[in-house]
């Protein structure tokens, strides 16, 4: 009966029936700009300068979805442009996506795994417009891994977020934009 037992705990795990991660490979829809070539006319690197107009501490609470508390309190903060410049506490469960290929189209693989506790190791991204980007780092005990947060990734003990806030006239637009090259 024990070998029994075992074969099917091991069939099962195999099978991943008992696995709580998923991992979905998505790719850039036929609209994206990726198979557009490089620009003479784009620099292959700029520098823009600013200084900090304050920095702001958040914190959020248990099961409290990070990327929904960070979009709120950008907004209630009227914050448009930002650095995001740590980040750290836990989370009870985590979703977050990651670029998954070397060569265009792109391809991006999101991972969630709803029962996977995790240390966050750290936090860092931008506030370009109003609009968060956030990449985070988890840390499990074993593995540290993450990529671009997404919703769906609750907070367990507590999460700090501190940001860097930039004038309203820093022109961000750019930074993040995969189109131009």
């Amino acid at each position: 009966m024990k070998k029994l037992t075992l074969v099917l705990t091991l069939a099962l795990f195999s099978t991943g029936l008992l696995a709580q991660q998923s991992r979905t490979e998505i790719a850039s829809p036929a609209s994206s700009n990726d198979s557009r070539p490089n620009s003479d006319s784009v620099p292959s690197g700029y520098a823009l300068s600013a200084q900090f107009q304050r920095v702001v501490v958040l914190r959020f609470k248990y099961q409290t979805d990070l990327l929904i508390g960070l979009e709120t309190m950008v907004k209630q903060e009227k914050i448009q442009n930002a650095v995001i410049l740590a980040g750290i506490g836990s989370v009870r469960n985590y979703c977050y996506h990651a670029v998954s290929n070397r060569t265009f189209p792109t391809k991006s693989v999101f991972v969630t795994d709803s029962t996977a506790p995790a240390d966050i190791a750290g936090m860092n991204g931008y506030i370009i417009d109003g609009r968060v980007h956030a990449h985070i780092m988890f840390a499990d005990g074993k593995n540290a891994f993450g990529g671009h947060l997404e919703k769906g990734t609750n907070v367990f003990t507590f999460a700090i977020v501190t940001l860097g806030v930039l004038s309203n006239d820093v022109n961000l637009s750019r930074v993040d934009d995969t189109s131009y090259r």
